[in-house]
């Protein structure tokens, strides 16, 4: 008499929901996700009566100038002069063209050195003539 061998049960793990759990992490990431802003300096800007809001931060550069001297775009440090070459560049970004400069300039800074970043812009052309002073609410 012959007897039949027993099939071997496999003892593997099932992949049939790995997507769904690929999925959901995926999600779980894109919604937890905090991307860095630029911090820029620490100043303290003057106070303004009368405060309107910039509509986006999609085409704004912003420059940062405290009361030591140091000045900043995008969290680089610079001087005057190169203010020139990287406003330029991004206004001909064709991905995010430069619609306004943003200027956040402590109170204690000399309006000489307001006067350099202003003549930097100004060389650069129209792309840099819409510059946005940022203050606070002043309080009353």
């Amino acid at each position: 008499m012959k007897f039949k061998t027993k099939s071997k049960v496999g003892s593997g793990i099932s992949t049939a929901s790995m997507p769904d759990i690929i999925f959901m992490l995926l999600i779980f990431f894109m919604v937890c996700t905090v991307f860095k802003e630029s911090s820029g300096l620490k100043v303290i800007l003057p106070d303004a009566r009368k405060i309107e809001k910039l509509p986006g931060k999609r085409g704004v550069a912003v420059i940062w100038a405290d009361r030591a001297g140091n000045l900043t775009i995008d969290d680089k440090f610079l001087r005057p002069e190169d203010i020139r070459s990287i406003i330029y560049n991004k206004a001909i970004d064709p991905t995010s063209p430069l619609k306004i400069v943003s200027m956040r300039i402590d109170n204690q800074v000399d309006m000489e050195r307001v006067t350099a970043i202003h003549e930097e812009l100004r060389a650069v052309g129209e792309a840099a003539l819409n510059v946005n002073y940022s203050s606070r609410t002043a309080a009353e």
